[in-house]
């Protein structure tokens, strides 16, 4: 791994504050509440510890804190809308808490200033929304300060400067914020924070209501059930350096996480449109050249998975290392690890014009959003590779091509449909469109992408989940259900895995080094 891979490298967790994370925290309140009286002491969040340990959460980097959201549960009735923050929290000491309240109260959301733009606001948002739903509590409420308003405090009132935000022509760091995640005003309450001075000592009381109120749910950190796929269907365009290419893929990967995907698929060589710079050389150097950018878009790729909160299966890149040409398909997950998976079935061509060689190893990737597999093209069209995979218990097979003809195309799409089938698992696939002349041996492209379910009466009739329009730019966005799977398995009309005759035959993998 390169140095600059290395550097750039996190590993996000999110989880439960505990006592011994005090002086984290209180180096990044001490930082952020300078004016409003700094961090609490380590007695004070022992306190609110003790009184309600679920619902404090923060975000760690290689076992740093880097983020933190604090919360408790109240019976709102007791407090109404026109208490202040040392009413509703007891004085920081959380004593305020009831475990038969009916509402999740926000008392505090921080994220070091040298994380700002990775968007960890947004994850322990999403915590807290998780936290209110699985606790079956009827909304979050909280009060959020409005510093921008000070410097508009002389021309208008505070109701007119939070309507001129709620319609984007002014931008306030904590309002825009909270609207942008769902949150709405309730009313303007007075004397919330009096050190507040950058708000006038006025705040916004904000809510965000739970649909899903009176239903029984589980506490964050299980096992997701829907999962959220988002494949990219990639038209190949001329692109001058990598920062254009990733520009465009920046794009894509902020489309679909604005769907809230779990995933973000691309297709296999999606960099290819770099090869232009080497139309000079033979295929096999410009091939071999071309992987030279793969440490960088690795490392931004990575960057990208953890700002957008999506777990990005980077297509493929070609890999050299002086000695073997690889194709690689890099997993980089939202909390900022990797793994990768090689091709390890070569095609004719690829062989005859640049010269690749196979991988030696297969593998299945936990994620946060369940166990995933990955098949870089030819590799689908052999099943002994996906049942492998299924008797790993794997979820979700990713699939990134690059195909040239339809014929090449149905034989990828027809081999993943039946890997979804005879695995009972979902097979997510998706190659590049459009054409690069003077691009030797990618010139034209063929897509469809797609998302295959098995074929049973818990799946869509025809047992596609989704599917693109063919050779056109887009992305496809569709949920996949993991627990029908597991229904399935169990209970499906006919069960491929339970009932394989073992007594006949298998299949078994011949380990070798990778």
């Amino acid at each position: 791994m390169s140095k600059q891979r290395e550097e750039l490298e996190h590993r996000l967790k999110l989880r439960n504050i505990k006592l011994s994370d005090y002086e984290d925290i209180r180096e990044i309140m001490v930082s952020i509440y300078k004016n409003q009286g700094g961090a609490w002491t380590k007695a004070e969040l022992k306190n609110q510890l003790k009184a309600f340990p679920e619902g404090q959460i923060c975000i760690e980097d290689n076992g740093v804190v880097i983020a933190a959201a604090l919360s408790i549960v109240v019976d709102y009735s007791k407090f109404g809308d026109n208490h202040t923050y040392d009413q509703i929290t007891g004085f920081g000491k959380f004593d305020t808490h009831d475990d038969d309240g009916d509402t999740l109260y926000g008392t505090d959301v921080f994220v070091h200033a040298d994380y700002r733009g990775m968007r960890l606001g947004r994850r322990l948002y999403d915590a807290r929304k998780e936290l209110c739903e699985n606790l079956n509590l009827r909304s979050i409420i909280a009060g959020g300060r409005i510093p921008g308003y000070s410097k508009y405090a002389d021309e208008m009132t505070p109701r007119k400067y939070i309507d001129l935000v709620k319609n984007r022509e002014i931008f306030d760091p904590v309002l825009s914020f909270q609207l942008a995640n769902e949150f709405h005003v309730r009313k303007v309450i007075t004397k919330y924070l009096p050190e507040d001075t950058d708000s006038r000592a006025y705040a916004t009381l904000l809510e965000w209501i739970n649909i899903y109120y009176e239903k029984d749910e589980k506490l964050i950190g299980n096992k997701k059930s829907i999962v959220r796929l988002g494949l990219v269907q990639w038209k190949m365009r001329r692109f001058s350096n990598v920062d254009d290419l990733m520009q465009q893929v920046e794009f894509f990967v902020d489309t679909v996480s604005g769907y809230k995907s779990d995933f973000c698929l691309l297709p296999e060589f999606f960099n290819a449109p770099l090869l232009a710079e080497f139309n000079d050389m033979e295929a096999s150097e410009a091939i071999r050249n071309l992987a030279d950018y793969t440490d960088e878009i690795v490392a931004r790729m990575s960057e990208l998975a953890v700002s957008y909160n999506v777990n990005i299966v980077a297509g493929s890149m070609p890999e050299y290392d002086g000695k073997k040409l690889r194709n690689v398909s890099y997993l980089c997950r939202r909390d900022g690890t990797q793994n990768k998976q090689y091709k390890l079935h070569i095609t004719p061509d690829e062989a005859a014009y640049w010269g690749l060689q196979g991988g030696n190893g297969i593998h299945v990737f936990d994620t946060d959003a369940g166990r995933i597999g990955i098949l870089i093209c030819y590799d689908i069209e052999f099943p002994e590779l996906g049942r492998i995979l299924a008797e790993q218990e794997m979820d979700i097979l990713f699939v990134p091509f690059w195909t040239d003809t339809k014929n090449a195309f149905l034989r990828v799409n027809t081999c993943a449909r039946s890997r979804a089938i005879e695995n009972e698992c979902y097979v997510a696939i998706t190659g590049s469109v459009g054409n690069l002349p003077k691009v030797e041996n990618m010139d034209i492209q063929y897509s469809q992408a797609a998302i295959f379910s098995p074929s049973d009466f818990s799946f869509p009739h025809d047992a596609i989940v989704a599917q693109a329009s063919e050779n056109e730019e887009t992305i496809i966005v569709a949920d996949v259900d993991l627990d029908l799977l597991t229904k399935q398995r169990k209970a499906g009309s006919v069960r491929n895995l339970e009932q394989r005759r073992l007594d006949l035959y298998s299949v078994q993998w011949k380990q070798k080094k990778q």
